[in-house]
């Protein structure tokens, strides 16, 4: 019926982040997977960072959005269904839905299930005409996907690509094009910039990146069985501009000892536990990767700084 809300749930089951962190601290390099950011609280932080003045990518993607939707909508056609690879607030794909020719369906992909149903309830409320589905999932971990209700238009915002590895989301890409059966994609990508404009965007004045970064550990306390002191630790970014990286870290500020899952863990005092990468990449080098993985480049679209980018790929089987 118009205007309801189907809820399909994949999310992976409770102890998968407690197994997470038991493997992340068996190495020498202490890590959280970054997928684990983004629990309810998480995702409620993470809508407060892209408030924030030094975050430019939010707002940066949505003008573009807002400058370029109808040239998307024109490449895209009528009666699609738009797939949202992490949809969270969902609040930029409305940009795209409202210059679509008679958007057939909406189907939000996100691990918060909180934040997504949230999200595609207002959809469903505000898009009488359009089937709206929300799956609760990892879009990373998923291996088949609802019926289509029409063409397919994948919408990957945000520069998430960004938290792989090079070759990891060229193989992401590639699993969803498979997955898409072909369809086309618009995705977000930030670009390599000066430092200074980079390193306050990860670690704003306001302290909110870092309570979404600290925010790991405390979910770790809740789901984890773990015993993380929050003020033992802080919040760290570094860039390495040769590689377009901008990493994340939660440094330990004391010798100390923490369990997870009841299994003791030291931790000495300035060691990190690595939470997050973020590439960064030219055009010329994001336009090499979704080669690689299959896409056709059809369009780029950046601001007048260069800081972040909108691209349209064509899939092919």
């Amino acid at each position: 019926m118009a205007g309801d809300l189907a809820v399909i749930d994949l999310a992976p089951p409770p102890d998968d982040y407690a197994q997470a962190l038991l493997e992340g601290f068996a190495g020498p390099q202490r890590r959280i997977p970054c997928r684990f950011l983004y629990d309810d609280e998480g995702s409620r932080l993470f809508e407060r960072i892209t408030e924030l003045p030094e975050y430019y990518p939010t707002r940066t993607e949505m003008g573009l959005l807002s400058a370029h939707a109808r040239e998307i909508a024109k490449l895209a056609g009528p009666k699609v269904e738009v797939v949202e690879l992490g949809a969270g607030a969902s609040r930029k794909v409305r940009l795209l839905l409202d210059a679509l020719e008679a958007p057939a369906g909406y189907l939000g992909i996100d691990v918060a299930r909180t934040a997504l149903t949230e999200a595609c309830t207002a959809l469903a409320r505000d898009y009488k005409s359009m089937k709206v589905r929300a799956l609760v999932a990892d879009f990373t971990d998923v291996d088949r996907l609802p019926p289509p209700n029409g063409w397919r238009l994948a919408f990957f915002p945000g520069s998430t690509i960004g938290n792989f590895p090079p070759e990891q989301a060229a193989g992401l890409l590639d699993r969803w094009r498979r997955l898409l059966a072909g369809s086309d994609m618009v995705i977000g990508v930030d670009l390599q910039k000066d430092p200074s404009v980079l390193l306050p965007a990860y670690d704003d004045a306001a302290g909110v990146t870092a309570a979404f970064n600290l925010n790991l550990l405390a979910r770790a306390n809740r789901e984890a069985g773990a015993d993380f002191d929050l003020a033992g630790f802080r919040h760290v970014v570094h860039y390495e501009p040769a590689l377009g990286r901008m990493s994340l870290y939660l440094e330990s500020l004391r010798d100390q000892q923490v369990a997870i899952a009841g299994r003791p863990f030291r931790l000495d005092a300035g060691e990190r536990i690595h939470t997050e990468d973020s590439w960064k990449y030219t055009l010329d080098g994001f336009r090499d990767l979704v080669t690689r993985a299959g896409f056709e480049h059809l369009r780029a679209w950046t601001d007048d700084r260069l800081r972040f980018s909108l691209h349209y790929l064509r899939g092919r089987l």
